[in-house]
């Protein structure tokens, strides 16, 4: 191994040690506890090698937030992957999104919620695009090519709603599981499905 490889190797180990660091302090006690000179005493850092490489704080909240788009498009994907009938595979997808979100509550503010460098769209990191290519894939047997991306965007959209309503406890818990059900029922007659 070259002093170059191991100095690269090094680098992205650190890199990626900074944002587990942001994470965990950003699930153990907010975002609002997560700064650059905390994350740089946690890993026994200086901040100046922080700042090598990341921006600052933006950027790793960016870099956090890749990570948990791409730990979302596993869990979809294994969801979808569990059924073989499409209404049951929009019911897992669902119940697995809802469940991503609750369980990882700081990651999916860092996501969603937090200021990013983060571009959606066509234009968005891989992550992203693969993530919302799910939600995509769970809607793509009940409508056609020309309606799917918009379809997508309003079941995420909705999605979203009840959770941010849900962690924001402006919904009751009980009714989790009926409120996904009622949410799957409207899409699928929205499609003319069963």
């Amino acid at each position: 191994m070259t002093t170059h490889t191991r100095k690269e190797g090094e680098r992205a180990e650190r890199r990626q040690r900074i944002i587990d660091t942001a994470r965990e302090l950003a699930e153990a006690q907010g975002w609002e506890a997560v700064t650059v000179r905390r994350i740089a005493e946690r890993i026994e850092s200086s901040q100046p090698v922080l700042y090598s490489h990341f921006a600052g704080k933006s950027a790793i909240v960016s870099a956090v937030a890749e990570r948990g788009f791409t730990e979302l498009t596993e869990v979809l994907r294994q969801a979808r992957a569990e059924d073989s009938d499409d209404a049951d595979r929009l019911r897992a997808v669902s119940r697995a999104y809802l469940g991503f979100t609750a369980a990882n509550p700081a990651l999916y503010d860092a996501m969603f919620l937090m200021n990013t460098d983060l571009t959606f769209g066509p234009e968005a990191p891989l992550p992203l695009r693969e993530a919302f290519g799910e939600l995509e894939a769970m809607l793509r047997p009940f409508v056609g090519e020309s309606d799917l991306g918009a379809r997508a965007e309003v079941a995420w959209s909705t999605l979203h709603g009840l959770v941010t309503l849900e962690r924001g406890g402006r919904l009751r818990p009980r009714l989790r599981h009926q409120r996904g059900e009622l949410l799957v029922a409207a899409w699928l007659a929205a499609v003319g499905a069963r």
